[in-house]
């Protein structure tokens, strides 16, 4: 819900708690937690409170499929601590609300979607870590990234959009193309909503679109992106067009959606990337093509015009 305040001494503490432990070692779950299961979970909300009283909504969805879940494992350790210490100085947003998705497959999968609470505080860091890493994915050469589409358009609730018609930010990491639709079946096995049809990719956009500002990263340290380049790009510039944004080092994920979040809140690409040390090389190539405010006119046109 999002009632607590995020505190740097708290996640100095925990990420020293992390150092020299492995993989299996901070990711302990070897099956799906009740508590992020969809079939168990009615709706996601990002509430304002006494803390938070202007609170933003901000979803990250990682890929946890095979050699993906280096991505939560770098991130528990180092980058969410980044990501929030920047929104929190930097203040392209206020006040921001946390949720992590662990997506995989649908078609394979026993967990293709997981879904932790918006959080404020260190209990993002332990619902991450809580994620079953399945580490599965089949050879159908896509990952199922429009269930966090799903998700966010029918089951969360954010005050930042209701209150303030301000929308939230929805970021998908993998290194896989998009799938060519969400089927009826896999709405209806993995989240229990039993719908007439399948849906495609662009009127998931659309419906999640309506409250979030979406953008995909594709990590290009990945074995498919690396094999398949041109099929992945192709894939998610069809969808996306200009809000893809590629992750040269996984590691600075974080610096990337800050980043993105500063650019589309209107602020100079080149001032963003120069206000950066060691990622500023990262965070230049993934800004590459996302337009500067005064550009974006058509591109909110296509996922639904912000009433900010």
């Amino acid at each position: 819900m999002g009632y607590a305040r995020w505190d740097s001494d708290d996640w100095s503490d925990y990420a020293a708690g992390q150092a020299g432990r492995s993989r299996e070692e901070v990711f302990t779950r070897r099956s799906l937690d009740p508590e992020f299961d969809p079939l168990n979970i009615r709706r996601r909300e990002s509430r304002d409170s006494a803390q938070n009283p202007e609170s933003n909504a901000i979803i990250v969805a990682f890929d946890e499929t095979g050699s993906m879940g280096s991505i939560p494992d770098a991130f528990v350790r180092e980058g969410l601590g980044t990501m929030v210490q920047a929104l929190l100085d930097r203040r392209p947003v206020s006040d921001p609300h946390v949720m992590v998705m662990g997506f995989g497959d649908a078609w394979c999968d026993r967990a293709p979607l997981q879904v932790t609470q918006f959080e404020a505080d260190l209990r993002i860091a332990d619902q991450l870590s809580r994620l079953w890493l399945e580490g599965g994915g089949g050879g159908n050469r896509f990952e199922s990234y429009n269930l966090p589409w799903y998700f966010a358009a029918r089951r969360t609730s954010i005050d930042c959009f209701e209150k303030r018609g301000r929308k939230g930010y929805l970021f998908t990491v993998g290194d896989e193309p998009p799938p060519p639709k969400l089927l009826a079946a896999h709405v209806r096995a993995f989240l229990g909503d039993d719908l007439r049809r399948d849906l495609d990719n662009a009127e998931l956009l659309r419906a999640a679109g309506r409250m979030y500002e979406i953008f995909h990263v594709v990590v290009e340290q990945g074995s498919h992106y690396r094999s398949f380049p041109d099929e992945v790009e192709q894939g998610w510039t069809r969808l996306l067009g200009q809000r893809v944004l590629f992750l040269a080092d996984y590691r600075q994920l974080a610096e990337v959606i800050v980043s993105a979040i500063e650019v589309n809140e209107g602020r100079d690409p080149d001032a963003v990337v120069a206000s950066w040390d060691a990622a500023a090389g990262t965070v230049a190539k993934a800004l590459r093509r996302l337009p500067a405010a005064s550009r974006r006119r058509g591109l909110l046109g296509y996922f639904g015009r912000s009433t900010r």
